[in-house]
């Protein structure tokens, strides 16, 4: 794989159009120029996940229980770590907008040595606590010993899981969503073949999934490290640990890390509340949760392209830019949740059999996937103007704004097994929730608070 030094990813910057048509044709470019490999990349993270699981499946029940609990581990501690890329994202892509390439690779420096703290600390955490940490999920005697051994081999991959979190988060900021892409399927591609090899060949069994899947993260780690390196180098720019930069990182990251968890607990809220309905309905549920989980990474493709613009014209000063960018990434948002949404309706009868042919469970199933179809164009706008603040280093806002919809999606949603609601009822609260974030994201996008201007917020 050949990977090109960091400077011939960035795009032109060009004097904008004076034309209206001409500046959404520029801001349309660019936005799929920047989503489309974002959504590739996005995609992959999820199918190591599928593969692990087809490959350990045939080893048996238990052991596929035990890596279902030791990936459920793992997938939370690094789902809470993705304020790495996201604050990252921000800082390099204003220190680009301002033309000091130099500052924007230390800056990102900063975040992966963050990274590597933090992955470092996590693997000295679950080394010891994992036997503790997979009764804690329940895990049965038979399963108990595959998840341990899993996690405590997958654990040695969270520090470079992390780093590419953070390092992800630095081409993005350069407006580079392609080398992510490229890194993404590689690190997909080998790890299918370790784990077959390790699993199978080798005759390790789960223990070589993991050993597999540790490899592969590793390379990735690798790969995303050689690219910064080149691009520091070339701009004689510190691959030196420095404290104040990296405290400045983790400060940056704190209010992203209050909004993730935030957005954990109304998943998870809403997952308890459906295992109170019956087997039937949390078997709709997670049918539900994952087509709308899917259609988030959809989304979130925007959102990346969102931090990573916005960022760049702060920096740069340009806040009418900054305006113009937010307002029609809104109207992308809008477009594409109804497109996702239509193409939800469209292709149900298509999906369902595949996720299951019980009969109750269709029944639920059908009602509450129409309540996520139509609320798809707000999900469409959330998810850009969560990228827009993201972009623009609003993250306290951010995270006052979750924690306040929190609040309002909370007594909502456990009150509605008492009041005898079903799986539908429950979407609609999910709905109420994505209303909530609109209208506080709606709110700080037509204040203009966001629009601070400069290399640094």
């Amino acid at each position: 794989m050949h990977l090109l030094p960091v400077d011939d990813y960035l795009e032109p910057m060009t004097q904008a159009p004076t034309s209206p048509k001409a500046l959404r044709r520029r801001h349309d470019r660019e936005i799929v120029s920047l989503a489309l490999p974002a959504f590739g990349a996005l995609v992959a993270e999820p199918l190591f996940v599928m593969v692990d699981s087809a490959v350990v499946g045939h080893l048996g029940t238990a052991q596929l229980a035990g890596f279902a609990i030791a990936a459920a581990l793992l997938m939370t501690a690094v789902s809470v770590c993705v304020f790495l890329a996201y604050a990252t994202t921000a800082a390099v892509a204003r220190r680009v907008g301002a033309g000091d390439l130099g500052a924007a690779i230390r800056q990102g420096m900063d975040g992966i040595w963050l990274a590597t703290l933090l992955g470092a600390a996590l693997v000295a955490l679950t080394l010891p606590a994992a036997p503790a940490l997979v009764d804690i999920l329940g895990a049965s005697d038979t399963a108990a010993p595959y998840a341990v051994t899993y996690l405590r081999i997958s654990s040695l991959g969270i520090p470079a899981m992390l780093i590419v979190l953070a390092a992800t988060g630095v081409l993005r900021g350069l407006q580079d969503t392609r080398t992510p892409l490229v890194v993404a399927g590689a690190g997909f591609a080998a790890n299918a073949v370790l784990n077959v090899g390790l699993v199978y060949g080798a005759g390790l069994g789960i223990a070589g999934s993991a050993w597999g899947t540790v490899i592969a993260q590793w390379g990735m780690a690798v790969a995303y490290l050689i690219v910064v390196i080149r691009g520091a180098r070339r701009h004689r720019a510190s691959l030196r640990p420095h404290a104040a930069g990296i405290r400045a990182s983790a400060r940056a990251g704190a209010p992203l890390l209050v909004r993730t968890l935030s957005l954990r607990a109304v998943l998870m809220i809403a997952t308890a509340v459906a295992a109170r309905m019956g087997d039937d309905q949390i078997a709709a549920h997670q049918i539900v949760l994952s087509l709308w989980s899917l259609m988030a990474f959809a989304l979130d493709a925007i959102a990346i392209a969102g931090q990573a613009i916005i960022g760049r014209c702060l920096g740069a000063g340009d806040a009418q830019g900054a305006r113009q960018v937010c307002r029609r990434m809104v109207q992308w948002g809008i477009v594409f949740g109804g497109v996702m949404g239509m193409l939800l309706v469209i292709s149900q009868p298509l999906f369902t059999p595949l996720f299951t042919d019980d009969p109750l469970v269709q029944d639920a199933l059908l009602p509450a996937l129409l309540v996520v179809a139509l609320c798809q164009p707000i999900a469409g706008v959330v998810f850009v103007l969560d990228g827009v603040l993201m972009g623009a280093g609003d993250g306290p806002y951010l995270a006052w704004a979750m924690l306040a919809t929190l609040a309002v999606f909370a007594p909502v949603a456990l009150l509605i097994p008492a009041l005898g609601g079903g799986l539908t009822a429950l979407w609609w609260a999910m709905t109420l929730m994505m209303a909530v974030r609109l209208a506080t994201l709606w709110l700080r996008a037509r204040s203009g608070h966001w629009i601070v201007l400069g290399a640094t917020r």
